[in-house]
């Protein structure tokens, strides 16, 4: 039996940690795709990382994989929140599985996702605060659901980089706008930047988490 709880691929440090242990960053792809899709981005992030690219638990049309179900229709589409309140907890776990296997700071865990990953990322930072260092939402959406399960204790001062592009024609621009708001009702470190972009990761986002994450890690 595995010792994880999400199957996964690893790209090490480059360089080594002065604090001892390397920093984790775990990324969670979005619908359809698979752990392989972000791991190139490892290349251009702090060489310190241990970055973890994860893939989701549920298999989706074509080869991919999905986090939680979506059925679309006339007005738009609903979610299979119990599925993905069952990711997020999934992710959660995973985490510290992550951190012990591959030896890193437990002190410094922090997590990242692409549209259905970024919502995964937020679910997971909203529930669980105290295992995350710090988050990265690209392209996501706010699952309200959430709200009320929100522990605001001890989300407290947490960093938070929130990312979308003004011209994505799969999760529009209010989604974007929405995780704003509400993570400006919360006690949290947000910075919130849009894109002349679509569904996407463009240079010019990469860019802002490359220095986001430069900065947390000093």
């Amino acid at each position: 039996m595995s010792q994880f709880s999400l199957t996964h691929e690893v790209a090490k440090p480059r360089q080594p940690s002065a604090n001892g242990k390397p920093p984790l960053l775990v990324m969670l792809h979005g619908v359809g795709s698979n752990e392989r899709d972000l791991l190139p981005l490892a290349q251009y992030l702090d060489p310190r990382l241990c970055v973890v690219a994860a893939r989701a638990p549920h298999r989706y049309q074509f080869g991919g994989f999905s986090w939680f179900d979506i059925q679309w229709h006339a007005k738009g589409f609903n979610i299979d929140t119990n599925q993905a309140q069952q990711s997020w907890e999934t992710v959660q776990r995973f985490l510290g599985e992550a951190c012990s296997a591959y030896d890193c700071d437990p002190q410094r865990i922090y997590l990242g996702g692409f549209s259905q990953g970024a919502i995964m990322s937020l679910g997971a930072t909203l529930t669980k605060p105290e295992l995350i260092a710090g988050t990265i939402l690209m392209s996501g959406r706010w699952m309200p659901e959430v709200g009320p399960q929100t522990d605001r204790e001890h989300i407290a001062n947490k960093p938070i980089l929130a990312v979308h592009g003004l011209y994505d024609e799969v999760i529009p621009i209010q989604y974007g706008r929405a995780i704003r708001d509400f993570l400006q009702t919360l006690p949290v470190q947000l910075e919130y930047h849009e894109f002349t972009m679509g569904h996407e990761i463009n240079l010019d986002s990469l860019q802002v988490v490359v220095n986001w994450l430069n900065q947390q890690l000093g």
